[in-house]
Parts: structure tokens; C-alpha cells; sequence
């Protein structure tokens, strides 16, 4: 999978991305991250990229011209490929699992990263087909917010994680978050790890972790469970508990 980052700092980008899991599958060829420089796109001698906005206000915005040429010159769009491409802002869908998954089918991924104010409107219609956000509030830029989607899309890619099943079971991805896990020592602090998972019942730990995941939710997340595929078991189960408190 291909991910093209437009950016005013591509360095930063690169250097985020560079480690770790995300790093060690870029060597492996699994995915490449090509951080383009807006500015390098620029008419303008002085490497400029933005503007005052018409009808005046506070601060400045990124021009047209230099977000344009800077996609026009991306591979996949210079083959002519229909390419997806991400606007970063908070006036976007909130980014969320299921779409992690939707833009890991993708074979290329524009990110569109703004500054200053935002960016003019009109390049935005042209080229931008989805707006995502990674939460209400604001950054200073989009590249901590492509980083987010970057991470988050690689993980999908198979052969990315080193174990591709250690992805399916974490929060999330059935709707709800994540069991609580124990590693060595069995004892810790005077705290012990739960004698059911080393009974050897898979069965038994599966029940667990099930019943686990849907308190962690329920105490965390509420709003979660509306929205989860439940089962008759796992309704029983939390209305039981709900009932001996």
C-alpha cells in the first residue's frame, strides 16, 4: 500500500514514521510513505503558500495553486488513477476503526495535511474525497493527524503486524474495547494474575475475556454497546452483573 502525504514538513512526517512497526514494514516493502513539500509546488519565488482570506479575518490561508500542482504531480494521479484522497480537519467524519479498515483496501492514499487557517476551498472540492477528523479539537497542523491514519491503516496491511490474528481481538475491532491482559510474573505488587487464565480451558478464557471486554466497555465507553453486535448471552451476562451491584 502506497500512502502520498502532502505536507508543509515533510521531515516531520517522515521521521514519525520511520520506527517501529510502521518503519520495519516500509523495509519489508509492504507499504511506502511518500511525504511530498507543498511548497515545492509554489509559483510564488519566494516559496510563499499562503494568503490573506477574502472577506478579511484572523490569520492565513493556504492558496490553491500550490495544493493543486502538488497532487497533480503524485504518481498515481499522474497514471491517471482515481486516487482517494484524506483532507486532516475537524470539520470532518470522526476516524474510527471501520474506516481504518475502508482505506486499507486502497492500493494508494492521499493525505492532504493544512496550516495556518485551513486551506482555499476550492482545491478542496477538486481533489479531496474524504474529510476526516481524529478528534474535536485543533492542532497546529495535519501532520500528527496523518501520522494517526498512517498508523492506524498500516496495522490492516497484511503482513504488517508480525502475528496478522493479534489484530482482530484488540479494542474496537468487534465493536468493543479491549480485555485486560497479563504477562509474567504470576504475582506483582501483591497483585496476581486471574487464576482462569491458567487453567488451560480455552473455552473457559474465551468466556473471560467476552465477559471482560463487555464490562470494560460498559464502564468506559457506554456509548459503545449501543452500536456493538451483542449477543442473548452477552445481554444476559451484563444484566446479571448489573443486577448484583
Amino acid at each position: 500500500m502506497n500512502f502520498h502525504i502532502m505536507t508543509l514538513f515533510p521531515e516531520m512526517v517522515l521521521n514519525g514514521l520511520s520506527t517501529s512497526i510502521i518503519g520495519r514494514a516500509e523495509e519489508k516493502g509492504l507499504i511506502t510513505v511518500n511525504a511530498v513539500n507543498i511548497r515545492d509546488y509554489t509559483n510564488e519565488r519566494h516559496g510563499k503558500v499562503d494568503d490573506y482570506p477574502y472577506g478579511g479575518g484572523a490569520g492565513m490561508l493556504m492558496q490553491a495553486q500550490p495544493v493543486y500542482d502538488c497532487y497533480k504531480a503524485l504518481p498515481p494521479v499522474k497514471e491517471g488513477k482515481k486516487v482517494r484522497t484524506i483532507y486532516v480537519t475537524p470539520q470532518g467524519k470522526t476516524f474510527n476503526q471501520k474506516m481504518a479498515h475502508e482505506f486499507a483496501l486502497e492500493e494508494d492514499l492521499v493525505i492532504l495535511c493544512g496550516h495556518y487557517e485551513g486551506i482555499d476551498e476550492r482545491v478542496l472540492d477538486e481533489i479531496v474525497t474524504d474529510r476526516v477528523s481524529i478528534g474535536d479539537y485543533v492542532l497546529t497542523g495535519g501532520e500528527l493527524a496523518a501520522m494517526i491514519i498512517v498508523d492506524a491503516v498500516s496495522r490492516l496491511v497484511k503482513g504488517v503486524l508480525h502475528n496478522d490474528d493479534s489484530s482482530s481481538d484488540e479494542s474496537f475491532e468487534n465493536g468493543l474495547l479491549e480485555y485486560p491482559q497479563y504477562s509474567r510474573p504470576y504475582e506483582w505488587h501483591g497483585r496476581k494474575v486471574p487464576d482462569i487464565l491458567l487453567s488451560g480451558d480455552h473455552s473457559k478464557v474465551d468466556e473471560w475475556r467476552r465477559h471482560m471486554s463487555l464490562l470494560r466497555t460498559k464502564e468506559i465507553r457506554p456509548d459503545l454497546l449501543k452500536k456493538a453486535d451483542l449477543s442473548k448471552k452477552d445481554i444476559d451476562f451484563l444484566n446479571d452483573w448489573s443486577s448484583k451491584r
